[in-house]
């Protein structure tokens, strides 16, 4: 059953998201959309996990690696200014106190599956400034997580307020259907990061947008959330 939450020992939520098959990317005739959003395709998560139900945010990422890098500072403000090898040893510690070995990045593929929460037009809800810190109403800066409406599955912040880096780095869309697609996880890969910033015109902040960047890349406006398997695995 999805909706399902779970916590652990600091205080970070997890939403269960069920196994499904959804359309990924932007159609054609989305004019707003950029060439490597397309084609749109079919893709099928083939088993169930837990995503964060919100952005890390600084008070977690303190009790873990016992720094501060954020530009906006506040405890329930989401942590960013950390590339994608910063958030690899957050992953690393966190797994080690809490005694498992699954805390990792979604997919781009989960992520944008969990963002879309069985909807497909390009946001979860067709106002814009219900759900979603970006340039227009942002005020140039983070907000705490939390405050806006989160998507059916319950997740908050998927669009707007921290772009999120994703698992995996590029792939080339195509029209075959696909499970479980991965892009390049090599090292020393360029990774995806999803869902729009604080910073980002409206344009930029839709399920289906994507950018990536070098793995040692950090800005004001870029942060992540945890996935893990399940509480009991």
């Amino acid at each position: 059953m999805d909706g399902t939450t779970w916590t652990n020992s600091i205080g970070m939520a997890f939403v269960r998201i069920p196994a499904g098959t959804f359309v990924m990317g932007s159609p054609e005739a989305d004019t707003k959309a950029k060439a490597w959003e397309k084609p749109a395709h079919q893709v099928t998560i083939s088993q169930p996990f837990y995503l964060g139900k919100y952005p890390v945010t600084q008070a977690q990422w303190e009790a873990v690696m016992d720094t501060q890098p954020s530009r906006f500072e506040g405890p329930n403000r989401p942590v960013e200014s950390v590339s994608w090898d910063d958030t690899q040893a957050f992953l690393h510690k966190l797994s080690e106190r809490e005694g498992r070995s699954d805390y990792r990045l979604p997919s781009e593929a989960q992520w944008e599956y969990a963002c879309r929460a069985g909807t497909a037009s390009p946001r979860y809800h067709p106002d814009i400034d219900a759900i979603a810190w970006y340039k227009a109403n942002s005020n140039s800066q983070t907000h705490p997580v939390g405050e806006k409406v989160p998507n059916a599955w319950g997740l908050y912040d998927m669009l707007g307020n921290v772009r999120e880096w994703c698992h995996d780095g590029k792939r080339a869309y195509s029209r075959a259907r696909v499970t479980d697609p991965v892009g390049s996880t090599e090292a020393g890969a360029d990774r995806d990061f999803r869902g729009g910033g604080w910073g980002d015109a409206a344009q930029d902040v839709r399920a289906a947008s994507r950018f990536w960047y070098d793995h040692v890349f950090h800005v004001d406006a870029l942060g992540f959330r945890c996935s893990i398997a399940g509480p009991g695995k």
